[in-house]
């Protein structure tokens, strides 16, 4: 049996305090958004619960901040970042016999 990667954290959301888990990369994800966006992670969590999205906290979260950096992407990020050479990075070979 494997162990999971997930994090548990308390938070005060819309029905009080509660536990919420998640992937460490998404808590770091999350800690940015709060930074950026000058809120504590309680007051943004009851935002994005109360959005109305049809899953659950965890759920609405997890949508939440892949939307919230999808968003922010543009192709002059995308080009410093190195996006647009997996191919050439996870198999080479397939991208030589393409060309």
């Amino acid at each position: 049996m494997s162990l999971s990667r997930l994090i548990n954290r308390n938070i005060v959301a819309e029905r009080g305090r509660t536990s919420m888990r998640l992937e460490p990369e998404l808590w770091d994800m999350l800690a940015e958004i709060c930074e950026r966006e000058a809120h504590d992670m309680s007051t943004l969590v009851r935002q994005i619960e109360a959005s109305g999205h049809a899953g659950g906290r965890t759920s609405a979260v997890r949508v939440f901040i892949v939307n919230y950096f999808h968003v922010a992407a543009n192709e002059t990020g995308h080009a410093s970042a190195g996006h647009g050479t997996l191919m050439r990075r996870i198999a080479p070979e397939l991208t030589r016999s393409a060309a």
